[in-house]
């Protein structure tokens, strides 16, 4: 690894972290790799990918080619020889009858985090010089976007220590690699996720973690990643995450750098690809751009909602980065100010076009509510999805726009257990209907808040904490995502189980409790199920 150009006074020393193995697996193993995920050696494709190799693997390689041939190799065997398969630690974690939802989430913040103080060669992991909290299940890595969300959890739970040592990681990953991956894994580098650290910052200075200002460089080295290219661009062309308009507006839409099927996600790419007319390698780059969203899969990508296949990502401007990267130009102008450096007024002047191009391309005043644009199509997309609430999270609407969206959401997005993702319930994806998801609570709530929304922002809040309580009573755990009605079903949909854990609900739940002391979910305990929850709730959705 070379030396960091290093801008902070963050507190990790760059020698101290082991040297990242940037190669993908895929890379580094080639037609064994190929091997291992199309004849299903593990039920998960994300295991291989998370293996650490038992020898150096160029030597692993020649093996494989060596005795691949033999009438009676075996391809499993094999694998077990030469790689070791991560596994998560046995937990000695129960949930405790007597412990309150808050105190159990408390328990579980040691469970999910990480001590990256030896780091297994020649493997996907990409080293952190700090400690760090997973999502949980099949997310053994840190997240991007998921961290804010959990963050807001640790602050509320008391970690200022752990908040600190996660806002290093983060600087760390941004002077190292220019921007912050999916997650620290080699076949993440190519994608990131939506861009939130200007977001982090803001939670950093409330705690006192650190100065804000102290960020400038990282902040302006992430911005330079989302916006590579952009200036030179002309009406109606697109460079890598950057799109002209036919005004001469530059939006952004999400994209990965690479046009291979996911390595965690392999076969079932590459099963997506073969059911498309389209060339393959034009579905895998809109299923990683899908990715980068964090909204992996979703309607909201698809021409036909019924098809993955129809998946068409890097076609669509959408509403919430845009609203995160006017989140970051504002940012950077204000902590320029502070600093007193001569870009503020550049970059406040980039927020403001950004504003003028999300208001007329985003912001539909015959329905009241923001979509997504279609730049290839030159229109917006019809579907309306919890994302028309970015707008309001990070204040750049108006408070007319601010009362159209609310009333809109409480019409058509508003269900019994809090705010629905998108109006599709039969498409098979994980981030549309029934399911809920806790960022998208958040960031509704916060908005809606923010414009005095207030009755609205406590309908969303009272029924999300009552379907996370709910679960917990009956099965003592809280869950990625939640079918946001009264019922006794797990949330579905996607490639992968519903995983436990977890991160980003513990995080959001965490700091709503402490916001709504008189809801029921304080009074809550593990396997103690109140079925009648949904009385409080309602029968609206």
């Amino acid at each position: 690894m070379t030396d960091i150009d290093h801008k902070g006074p963050f507190d990790y020393d760059t020698h101290a972290v082991s040297a990242a193995d940037t190669l993908t697996p895929a890379d580094r193993y080639q037609e064994l790799f190929v091997a291992v995920q199309t004849q299903r050696v593990f039920p998960d494709s994300k295991t291989f990918v998370d293996c650490a190799p038992r020898q150096h693997p160029e030597r692993i390689l020649e093996a494989y080619r060596a005795r691949s041939g033999a009438p009676d190799f075996d391809l499993r065997a094999f694998v077990r020889e030469h790689f070791s398969v991560f596994e998560l630690p046995a937990s000695e974690f129960v949930a405790n009858p007597n412990d309150s939802l808050s105190e159990h989430i408390d328990r579980l913040w040691p469970v999910l985090t990480r001590h990256p103080r030896q780091h297994p060669e020649f493997s996907s992991l990409l080293p952190l010089p700090h400690d760090y909290v997973v999502p949980g299940g099949r997310f053994t890595e840190l997240y991007y976007w998921d961290s804010y969300f959990t963050m807001l959890g640790l602050d509320e739970s008391g970690h200022c220590e752990l908040l600190r040592s996660m806002a290093d990681n983060f600087a760390y990953l941004i002077d190292t690699y220019g921007h912050v991956p999916n997650g620290n894994r080699s076949y993440y580098l190519s994608r990131s996720q939506p861009p939130v650290f200007a977001l982090m910052i803001d939670l950093f200075e409330d705690t006192g973690v650190h100065r804000a200002s102290d960020y400038l460089p990282q902040l302006r080295k992430e911005y330079a990643f989302w916006t590579e290219g952009g200036e030179h661009l002309r009406p109606g062309e697109a460079h890598r995450r950057c799109v002209c308009l036919a005004d001469g507006s530059v939006l952004n839409r999400y994209w990965d750098d690479r046009d291979t099927p996911r390595e965690e996600s392999y076969l079932e790419d590459v099963e997506t690809a073969r059911s498309s007319s389209r060339p393959a390698h034009e579905v895998y780059r809109d299923l990683r751009a899908g990715a980068e969203s964090g909204w992996d899969f979703s309607s909201r990508w698809l021409g036909d909602p019924q098809r993955l296949s129809s998946i068409r990502t890097t076609n669509i401007i959408p509403v919430d980065l845009n609203c995160f990267l006017y989140k970051l130009e504002r940012q950077i102008a204000r902590l320029s100010d502070m600093k007193q450096h001569g870009c503020a007024e550049e970059f406040r002047q980039r927020a403001e076009a950004r504003l003028q191009a999300i208001d007329r391309y985003l912001w539909s005043e015959q329905s009241g509510a923001y979509f997504d644009y279609d730049w290839t199509l030159q229109k917006p997309r019809g579907n309306l999805t919890a994302a028309t609430l970015t707008p309001l999270f990070v204040q750049l609407a108006s408070a007319e726009q601010a009362a159209r969206v609310a009333d809109i959401v409480r019409e058509r997005l508003l269900a019994p257990g809090g705010l629905s993702t998108t109006e599709i319930g039969d498409s098979g994806e994980q981030w549309d209907r029934p399911n809920g998801w806790a960022p998208l609570q958040w960031m509704g709530i916060r908005g809606l808040q923010a414009y005095g929304h207030e009755a609205l922002a406590l309908q969303i809040e009272e029924r999300w904490l009552s379907i996370v309580s709910h679960l917990f009573e009956r099965e003592s755990k809280l869950v990625e995502k939640y079918v946001l009605r009264p019922c006794v079903e797990h949330a579905t949909g996607g490639e992968y189980p519903l995983q436990d854990g977890f991160g980003w609900t513990n995080g959001v739940t965490r700091k709503l409790m402490q916001e709504d002391p008189t809801h029921e979910v304080h009074r809550c305990r593990a396997g103690q199920c109140r079925p009648e929850w949904a009385s409080s709730a309602g029968d609206t959705g």
